[in-house]
């Protein structure tokens, strides 16, 4: 009677083992470096509309899990009310801002939403 072999059984699996080790390492994650200031206190609210400005100063905006979608100033009012529109519960808007960009562009941000009557507050990281 013949016996059954796992040898070639095992070779394919260590071959797939192979392959998708190799794979993993050239997925990068889309998401933006920044670094947040620090601060004392924080706020048990987490909005799940996030609008994200890099130490250069480039803006992108996400809702709920969503990849960051990069976007110009005038871009950002439509977007915020899309978002704010898709969620009653939902009052306020998180700014993530490097602690490396300068202030006014945060205040620029900051004019986006409060001529659109949009609540913001600034992400911090905690101490």
């Amino acid at each position: 009677m013949a016996a059954f072999s796992m040898a070639s059984m095992t070779d394919v699996i260590f071959l797939l083992l192979v392959f998708f080790m190799a794979t993993s390492t050239f997925v990068f994650p889309t998401a933006m470096e920044i670094n947040l200031p620090q601060a004392s206190e924080q706020t048990a609210q987490k909005p799940t509309t996030r609008v994200y400005i890099d130490s250069i100063g480039n803006i992108a905006a996400s809702y709920a899990e969503a990849e960051p979608i990069p976007m110009e100033e005038e871009e950002l009012a439509e977007f915020l009310k899309t978002a704010l529109s898709q969620d009653t519960t939902q009052t306020a808007v998180a700014i993530y801002a490097d602690q490396a960009v300068r202030y006014g562009r945060i205040v620029d941000v900051l004019n986006v939403g409060a001529s659109n009557g949009i609540k913001m507050v600034l992400a911090t990281r905690p101490k």
